[in-house]
């Protein structure tokens, strides 16, 4: 080889190599912007998922949106404001050392939500919109028109109430079914929130399911317990009390009921499932007033340390047990009739296990009153059955 022929042929090589470098960044830097190219070379990212997946991850989202907006548009008709209004005397203790009255009359507001169940004008809402003694209750439908409503029927076992108002062809809800719901799926709550705000939209998940809590009303003077409610994240204010919570088929799943306490915690809201209702709804159709099934006893959900006590194998079924100036078993009722006892540990109704899975009050709907039922208890360590029949609860 010449030796002065040397020096070009390393630049050449040099030249080539350069070349390369230049040439392989812009052909990766061309199949990165190119999805096109990707899939023809099979080329995926790290993850192992091509590149096109990013589109079927925004059609999923954009077809769970519409979904969203369907079923907002199939029940928005359906869904009522309700507004009560009520005269309330004022004592004045300084009246009359300035020449003013001594009493005066104000009036007093509040508000809920509601969802209209026959087109003949039965409006569902909570019992704590519809039970302030001597109120005069008006329905708002969401195109405006104003409707005096009476309260027909309150549930003596949870926080529901049918108000009747003068009317007919309206739009009404669907029923679902809420013992078919998934944790984790999303659902929609519509209502009147803060008694101001008309038919708001609010979207989350179903956070969980058979919950049990007080519920204590707005002025902090009433207190109720629920039980197998429903548990979202989607916001629920004051005024929503009432509205239906929804699936993604515009169909009513549950009744907001409860949310939080403000400060306690954020995205904690409940509803009544509606398939608890559906008995006392086809009850005020037949007999213009709801009735329950009863059985007359306390109890409490059996845990970890209860079930220790009880030397039971499982957390399972209710244990039987009064509270202060509460007896465990109502006298004269069906479980006192049936010979239950303090201390005995429910643990069927028929097939129905009963317990934190699954309340008492949410099995007994499925009868009515003067249906025997077989309960599976457990007392001193044995277990047995014990029949009895069941009453109808006291309003």
């Amino acid at each position: 080889m010449n030796v002065q022929n040397r020096p070009l042929i390393v630049f050449l090589v040099i030249l080539s190599f350069l070349t390369g470098i230049i040439g392989g960044i812009g052909g990766i830097a061309l199949v990165a912007s190119s999805k096109t190219l990707q899939k023809s070379v099979g080329i995926k990212t790290d993850s192992g998922i091509a590149f096109p997946a990013q589109e079927k991850v925004e059609s999923i989202s954009v077809k769970e949106d519409s979904a969203v907006v369907s079923s907002v548009k199939k029940v928005s008709p359906a869904v009522v404001s309700v507004v009560f209004t009520k005269d309330i005397q004022v004592i004045n203790p300084f009246g009359s050392q300035f020449g003013m009255p001594d009493q005066s009359v104000q009036q007093q507001q509040g508000g809920g939500s509601g969802f209209i169940l026959t087109s003949e004008g039965l409006i569902a809402t909570n019992k704590h919109v519809a039970d302030v003694d001597g109120a005069k209750y008006t329905v708002i439908t969401q195109e405006g028109k104003k409707y005096d409503a009476t309260v027909l029927a309150k549930d003596p076992s949870s926080d529901f109430a049918i108000l009747k108002i003068d009317a007919k062809g309206l739009p009404v809800v669907e029923f679902g079914d809420s013992d078919n719901l998934d944790i984790g799926q999303r659902v929609i709550a519509i209502g009147n929130a803060l008694g101001e705000f008309q038919n708001t939209v609010t979207v989350g998940v179903l956070s969980g399911k058979e919950r049990t809590l007080t519920a204590t009303d707005s002025s902090g003077g009433q207190s109720e317990p629920l039980e197998g409610l429903l548990q979202t994240d989607a916001a629920i204010n004051e005024g929503n009390s009432g509205g239906p919570l929804l699936n993604l088929k515009g169909q009513v799943i549950g009744i907001n009921t409860a949310t939080a306490a403000k400060g306690q915690a954020e995205g904690l809201g409940f509803a009544i499932p509606i398939n608890s209702l559906k008995s006392a709804v086809d009850s005020i159709k037949k007999t213009g007033k709801i009735v329950r099934p009863y059985l007359g006893v306390r109890y409490v959900v059996v845990d970890s340390k209860i079930s220790a006590i009880k030397g039971m194998k499982n957390d399972s079924g209710i244990l039987i047990v009064g509270g202060t100036n509460q007896p465990a078993i109502v006298i004269g009722s069906p479980a006192d009739k049936a010979g239950l006892k303090e201390g005995d540990v429910i643990l069927k109704v028929n097939n129905d296990d009963v317990g934190k899975d699954k309340s008492l009050v949410g099995v007994l709907t499925k009868y009515q009153p003067n249906d025997e039922v077989t309960l599976h208890i457990l007392r001193d360590g044995k277990e047995m059955d014990v029949k009895a029949r069941l009453g109808e609860m006291p309003s």
